[in-house]
């Protein structure tokens, strides 16, 4: 056997026992929980804490400039995002899930969280806007996005887990 034949045998490389897509999983939430609307969480937690009058106002841009930014590409281009977006879940649900390829049940299984996560996004930069929130509202507001965030991805993760524990048992032990 030659040097890539042990690696190979040594690092499995199917989608779900694969160290480094649980890496990845586990990094795409934690960015995702810690980036609320473009905003890093310590900012936010810095204008609560009320640590100064600047840090609340750099709160405030950071999230104006982002919910703007948010709303511009949807209006501009929203359209078209969503039927991109819904060729590629479908198309990766079909390959992965009818054709039964672990790889892209994989991806599947990691975009189609973060979708939701998307619609949600928008669904919060267009409350914002239209409450025209500031101070302790804008921080209540973030911080209920991130607590659906959380909840997204525990589910995602759970839900992944269960599904890449039951393909490592069919086809390692059984298959």
């Amino acid at each position: 056997m030659d040097w890539y034949g042990h690696v190979f045998e040594l690092i499995d490389m199917r989608s779900f026992s694969n160290l480094w897509y649980w890496i990845s999983l586990a990094v795409v939430w934690s960015t995702t929980s810690h980036w609320v609307l473009g905003v890093p969480w310590d900012v936010a937690v810095r204008a609560k804490k009320n640590v100064s009058d600047q840090s609340v106002q750099d709160f405030e841009d950071l999230v104006r400039v982002n919910v703007n930014r948010i709303i511009y590409i949807v209006e501009e281009s929203g359209v078209y995002l969503v039927g991109f977006v819904f060729f590629v879940l479908t198309s990766l649900c079909l390959i992965g899930f009818i054709y039964m390829n672990h790889f892209a049940q994989a991806v599947f299984l990691l975009v189609f969280p973060m979708s939701l996560v998307g619609l949600l996004t928008i669904r919060t930069a267009f409350a914002i806007r239209l409450q025209d929130l500031h101070g302790d509202e804008l921080i209540k507001r973030l911080y209920g996005h991130r607590q659906i965030t959380q909840l997204l991805g525990v589910i995602a993760i759970f839900v992944t887990a269960t599904w890449g524990m039951w393909q490592n048992m069919v086809h390692g032990i059984l298959g």
